[in-house]
């Protein structure tokens, strides 16, 4: 399984344990002008920018790591973009982080992290 395939597979995985764990999924990988947003969901009047962050070990740190302040601040301009553009301005919105990290038996787990940063 190569990098993009992985990648993709951990993005699927995040957006069924969001659906199971009472989230609407909107959007997964939302692209406009600033950037992309993995999956996008909403919970009561939450809205959740989620980034997915899938490795095949924790070798190099945990996945969410990866999330620095650049990356953060991209996903912050997609964001309100994205709130901007659906009309969502009067939502609370949050951004987590959903670490997937892949064994090498092949299985996967998930660590959600909520309010992984703020604006």
């Amino acid at each position: 399984m190569d990098s993009k395939e992985l990648g993709r597979c951990g993005e699927r995985l995040a957006a069924g344990y969001l659906s199971s764990h009472g989230y609407s999924v909107l959007e997964m990988n939302y692209r406009c002008r600033f950037g992309e947003l993995d999956i996008v969901a909403r919970r009561d009047d939450m809205v959740i920018f989620a980034e997915v962050k899938t490795r095949r070990s924790g070798r190099f740190g945990r996945p969410g790591g990866a999330v620095d302040y650049f990356k953060q601040q991209k996903i912050i301009r997609s964001a309100k973009w994205y709130i901007r553009s659906k009309g969502l301005e009067n939502n609370r919105f949050r951004f987590d982080v959903l670490e997937i990290l892949r064994t090498p038996a092949g299985q996967m787990s998930v660590n959600h992290i909520r309010n992984a940063f703020e604006v």
